[in-house]
């Protein structure tokens, strides 16, 4: 039986500010632990806590930086690099308030900015598709 605090979470579960460990984090954004710790390379702008044995433990801002980085790369299409020249561009707040309310950032680098492939291209990707898709039904 759940049971509701008084500011409407879950007993038992965390508040919005509370730190998150890497294995809640991953959990929540549905991705392994690994590709977090890549982030961290690639982003200096993710700093999580680290404690004893090197255990990280995530801000609240972070994790709205992460949940900002997973849109641009998954869903957004942008490269790793693309999304640091974003940030670079237009800042890290405003992209990420931008990405977080839902909008698709505006990128002024040409890098980042998806090209339309000519018409013979399509059409070449199109009919390898059909192709594909005729094959992965044979398989199953």
């Amino acid at each position: 039986m759940e049971i509701n605090d008084s500011d409407g979470r879950v007993r038992g579960s965390k508040g919005r500010d509370a730190f998150r460990t890497i294995s809640e984090v991953a959990d929540e954004l549905d991705l392994p632990q690994h590709v977090l710790r890549f982030w961290e390379s690639k982003f200096n702008q993710i700093k999580p806590l680290k404690r004893g044995g090197n255990r990280r433990y995530y801000r609240p801002d972070d994790v709205t930086l992460l949940i900002a980085i997973k849109k641009l790369l998954h869903s957004d299409g942008y490269t790793i690099k693309g999304v640091q020249k974003l940030f670079k561009a237009q800042g890290l707040k405003a992209t990420i308030e931008q990405v977080v309310s839902g909008g698709s950032p505006q990128a002024d680098t040409e890098s980042t900015t998806p090209s339309v492939a000519p018409a013979s291209d399509t059409a070449r990707v199109s009919s390898a598709l059909t192709r594909l898709r005729n094959l992965r039904s044979k398989l199953t």
